[in-house]
């Protein structure tokens, strides 16, 4: 199941767009983008949403403004807007979003906190196989590994499946490793303090606080808070703003870096939640090795860390991980028939 969901989740984006077009382009670009406050403020209004979550907006003219949020239902709901007119385009229950349940079920198994458990240590032990499958596959002799590294298609049934099990097996071995390594950030918190401990001798991860919080006017106050983040920083990026749900955290605003060759490269600033003033600055430069190696892991595991060819491979591998349990069992159970 982690394997399939995994494999389908690797080109998200692309079949999102392709079924889900509203929720990526916008019809006409036009000369220029209205102020997010505007529609933010209208769609509270219009869809009863009393908890804002997260507005995505892209350098890429064509690009949607994606919104999320609560309404008074206690649904998390998802907006695509028309950053040049304010029409919302398109909207859905996140949790009815068809890569949002593949997505759940990839981590969770639909089953909560339980699944994450199931999923982690089924993880673990995938792990396990990959490493023992390896020991078991290494050839005693060096005559021997031509046979290893072929499949006999003209064989029996029994043998093709064993070859085509532990021969592909080997191939994807250390891709399925690292696939496997990188997904234990999101089902162990030890894990992910595991890499700060291992990159900056402590696991603890910066944070900003809002300490004494005044409530002011916020007219244009989402949109005063992305010019901000564009005069501090230049370059070309997507810009994703996090409003935080409790009375403590600040606003954080996430800028991503087009270009840079390697993805998830952005830098960071925060503001006050209620006065919009900025509490800090985190270009990416200033990230410790922890922050630097975290941020890699979302792309080394999905396959999009060098664009289309680790895309295609670690679908490749995801399928192929999808059968090992299938060819596995048949291997076991034709050993069993053994005297």
């Amino acid at each position: 199941m982690v394997a399939l969901t995994g494999s389908i989740l690797v080109f998200e984006e692309e079949i999102d767009a392709f079924i889900n077009p509203e929720f990526y382009k916008v019809s006409n670009i036009g000369i220029q983008k209205m102020p997010v406050d505007l529609y933010v403020n209208s769609i509270a209004k219009q869809y009863r949403i009393t908890e804002l979550d997260r507005i995505q907006t892209y350098q890429d003219p064509a690009r949607t403004v994606i919104i999320s949020g609560t309404d008074a239902d206690k649904k998390d709901q998802i907006f695509s807007v028309d950053s040049y007119t304010g029409k919302v385009l398109a909207t859905i229950p996140e949790k009815s979003r068809f890569f949002s349940v593949i997505l759940d079920l990839h981590r969770h198994l639909i089953l909560g906190e339980v699944g994450k458990f199931i999923t982690g240590c089924s993880c673990l032990i995938f792990i396990f196989m990959l490493l023992s499958g390896l020991i078991l596959w290494w050839p005693k002799k060096i005559k021997n590994l031509k046979q290893r590294l072929t499949i006999k298609w003209n064989a029996s049934f029994k043998r093709v499946n064993w070859d085509f099990h532990s021969n592909f097996g080997f191939y994807s071995f250390l891709f399925l490793l690292i696939i496997s390594l990188t997904g234990l950030t999101w089902s162990f918190k030890w894990f992910e303090s595991g890499i700060y401990l291992l990159a900056d001798g402590t696991a603890k991860k910066p944070s900003a606080k809002v300490e004494n919080p005044t409530k002011v006017d916020k007219t244009f106050f989402y949109q005063n808070i992305l010019s901000k983040t564009e005069n501090i920083y230049k370059y070309k990026g997507d810009t994703q703003i996090r409003i935080p749900s409790d009375t403590i955290n600040s606003i954080m605003v996430i800028k991503l870096n087009l270009e840079k060759s390697i993805p998830n490269i952005s830098s960071m600033a925060y503001f006050d939640k209620y006065t919009g003033k900025l509490l800090k600055i985190r270009p990416y430069e200033s990230f410790s090795n922890g922050d630097k190696a975290r941020r890699l892991i979302y792309p080394i595991h999905t396959g999009s860390i060098y664009g289309y060819p680790t895309k295609i491979l670690a679908f490749i591998v995801c399928l192929f991980a999808a059968t090992l349990p299938i060819t596995g069992l048949l291997i076991w159970l034709g050993r069993k028939k053994k005297k």
